[in-house]
């Protein structure tokens, strides 16, 4: 488990980050059309991020499955 967390909102870009560590990484898609994984040079998940994060309200949870190296 990350010691820290870091969370960014954009409520103009509808767009919210999470942050598991600050260590170099890339972008990779899921399953999910919305949800990003953030990888780090080892295949580890070191974050994600969510678009469109208004369309999911309470009642339409958004699901996704992240993967791990």
């Amino acid at each position: 488990m990350a010691d820290k967390l870091k969370v960014w909102f954009d409520a103009e870009a509808d767009f919210l980050e999470v942050r598991f560590s600050d260590a170099a990484g890339y972008e990779k898609e899921t399953s999910h059309d919305d949800v990003m994984e953030r990888i780090d040079t080892e295949g580890h998940i070191i974050g994600f991020s969510i678009f469109n994060v208004s369309r999911f309200r309470k009642g339409n949870p958004l699901e996704a499955e992240l993967t791990t190296a």
